[in-house]
């Protein structure tokens, strides 16, 4: 064996003989010793061999774990930043659609006044264009009841006289009786009717 090995083993041994105990109720100085050799070789192998791996270890998670949080930070500030474009987007086709809508609105009272309007302006269309067939259609009445009145006033005469007249005395006979006729009155009538 090693001579440590030896050594660890021949004063506990001698401990117990001199004492007559267990040497672990009742500990030597020699063996306090060789404790404490053993714990500070134990430590210093550790320190040389486990705890830089160890600290490795622990400074690769704390590593790991802050790069997590700085990444959970940047993926929050870039939620954060989309969230107030998102709703800067929204808000801009909110505002869109409302100018939309009033344009909308605008364009059909617009129509609707241009509809009103050019309705009017057939109405006053059509309606002059009824006076005017009105007028005419008088005046080719009263054109009519004068030839028939003269027809008339010839025919009455002849029968009244028995006898034919010549082209002046119907005439002279048929501006007489025009003359007597109130042909304003009837056509004053038929416009106030209107």
């Amino acid at each position: 064996m090693t001579l440590i090995g030896d050594i660890v083993t021949l004063v506990p041994v001698g401990a117990a003989q001199n004492e007559g105990g267990s040497f672990l109720v009742s500990p030597s100085l020699g063996l306090m010793i060789w404790t404490l050799a053993t714990f500070l070789f134990t430590m210093y192998v550790l320190k040389k061999l486990a705890f830089p791996r160890i600290q490795e270890a622990l400074d690769k998670r704390a590593k790991l774990i802050a790069d997590s949080i700085d990444a959970a930070q940047q993926s929050k500030k870039e939620s954060e930043e989309l969230l107030a474009e998102y709703r800067a987007r929204l808000k801009e086709a909110r505002e869109q659609a409302d100018d939309i809508v009033a344009r909308a609105r605008k364009s059909a009272d617009t129509a609707k006044a241009e509809a009103t309007k050019e309705g009017v302006a057939k109405r006053e269309e059509l309606l002059a264009a009824a006076r005017r067939d009105i007028e005419a259609e008088t005046r080719r009445s009263l054109e009519r009841i004068r030839k028939e009145v003269a027809d008339l006033t010839v025919l009455t005469t002849e029968k009244v006289v028995r006898r034919s007249l010549d082209s002046d005395d119907q005439k002279r006979l048929v501006d007489e009786a025009l003359s007597e006729v109130d042909f304003s009155a009837l056509a004053g009538s038929e416009a106030n009717k209107n």
